[in-house]
């Protein structure tokens, strides 16, 4: 956060700002320039000499640390690489992927690291938490080593946090300090850009010689994959499934389409349904969670990458805190497409009210006599296309109408069931041990040993 009133600080300080924002643990930086600073006049240099004394991030991890992870995997018999947003943020996919494969260790992805490691890679077990897949659960519930890398062991990922992986050393590598034990206590702590860890990683264990056998390991994984895959159930009266519609828009658009999220059931839908196999073509907002996330994200997305076919995935919740930017998109030549997942209500509080509170809904409908907005209607009013998809025999096509229009935007209006769900689901507050994969329906752990 800076403050600049002299006008003769300008150019440093948005120079440092840049470099703050990119390098560490990026994130935001405000510069707040006064009124009076951007309404004089001064000399304008670049580059400008920058003055952070005491910004100095550790990308480098310390080579005893590095040792001591390698020690710890080498003799793990059921470990398991917790991948988070870090992980991507430092660029390091092609690394993530040379140590797991030189160790064959399972591998799960967080929400902020889906598509950092392939979807369609064997070793691959899914996304953890709350709305994780068993198989991923299971992973880290069963395993006796989390080597965790990028990620904050927050909440939605080890639910209850007493009873997260009890039998499990930690490795934590991070570039933020402030990360590692936070949470949960590291065994191993290595402070470090991923990029340069997971490189160090594999060039000592690429040395080490035999691992410890991890055959029984991946039978009780597979197994946890076999017979819990991720699913879902179609609407007696033919009505649409939110996952039919993401299935088929990763079908259609692809793995190199850039696909943002909101936040609520459609994220998740978006998340687990919609096959992510590169890095960075997934865009959700998983810190705090904020609304309205997915149309702007997917502006700045197709504006960094004009060739590439970019899907706002949003709920009619979500879609009404920020569709004011299509006219933006309409404006500026922005044409991103956007599937708005209509359940006609606020679909993951009423999923909540309908498991937790006894079907007591409240303030969480968005129809009465009549669907309100008319997305189509809206679409229009704002220059772009609007299409609507009520039936799955139409899905395929109306998708395919989206793809072939590239001039404006265009938003289609998938109206779905109200009561489709998000599974598997770990209540808040509960262990990872009660994940269930349908409603009253929870796994049979393997309590192999």
């Amino acid at each position: 956060n800076f403050l600049v009133t002299d006008p003769a600080d300008i150019a440093r300080t948005i120079a440092e700002a840049f470099h703050i924002a990119s390098t560490g643990r990026p994130g935001p930086v405000l510069v707040d320039i006064s009124k009076d600073a951007l309404q004089a006049e001064t000399d304008f240099s670049w580059p400008p000499t920058m003055q952070l004394p005491g910004y100095r991030p550790v990308t480098k991890p310390h080579s005893k640390q590095i040792r001591e992870a390698a020690k710890l995997i080498a003799e793990a018999r059921r470990p398991v690489l917790y991948v988070g947003g870090g992980v991507h943020k430092a660029r390091a996919s092609a690394e993530l992927l040379r140590l797991a494969e030189l160790t064959g260790i399972p591998v799960v992805t967080t929400l902020m690291a889906r598509g950092t490691f392939p979807d369609s890679h064997p070793q691959h077990m899914g996304m953890p938490g709350m709305h994780g897949s068993v198989s991923a659960v299971g992973a880290l519930q069963k395993s006796d080593l989390i080597i965790a890398l990028g990620a904050r062991f927050d909440e939605r990922v080890t639910g209850e946090l007493s009873s997260f992986a009890p039998h499990a050393k930690v490795v934590h590598a991070d570039v933020d300090p402030a990360e590692i034990s936070k949470n949960r206590h590291a065994d191993v702590p290595i402070v470090g850009d991923c990029k340069e860890v997971l490189a160090e990683l594999v060039a000592v264990l690429s040395g080490w010689g035999p691992q410890a056998d991890r055959a029984e390991w991946w039978r009780v994984l597979r197994g946890y994959r076999e017979t819990y895959p991720l699913g879902y159930e179609g609407f007696e009266d033919g009505s649409l499934a939110p996952q039919y519609v993401m299935e088929r828009l990763s079908a259609i658009a692809g793995p190199e389409a850039v696909y943002t999220a909101g936040v609520g059931q459609h994220q998740m839908w978006a998340a687990q349904f919609i096959a992510h196999d590169r890095p960075g073509t997934f865009i959700t907002s998983g810190g705090a969670g904020t609304m309205g996330f997915a149309v702007p994200a997917a502006m700045g997305a197709k504006m960094g990458r004009p060739d590439a076919v970019v899907w706002a995935v949003d709920g009619d919740g979500c879609f009404q805190m920020t569709n004011q930017e299509l006219a933006t998109c309409a404006l500026e030549g922005v044409p991103i497409k956007v599937a708005v997942i209509n359940n006609g209500n606020l679909g993951m509080v009423r999923q909540w009210q309908t498991l937790l509170y006894g079907e007591r809904y409240s303030a969480t409908s968005l129809q009465a006599a009549r669907r309100i907005p008319d997305f189509v209607k809206l679409a229009d009013a704002y220059g772009c296309v609007g299409l609507r998809c009520e039936r799955p025999e139409d899905v395929d096509a109306t998708i395919r109408r989206a793809m072939e229009i590239d001039d404006v935007p265009v938003v289609v209006d998938f109206v779905v069931h109200e009561n489709a769900m998000v599974w598997p689901m770990v209540p808040a507050g509960t262990s990872n041990d009660d994940i269930r994969y349908a409603r009253d329906m929870a796994p049979t752990w393997d309590t192999t040993e």
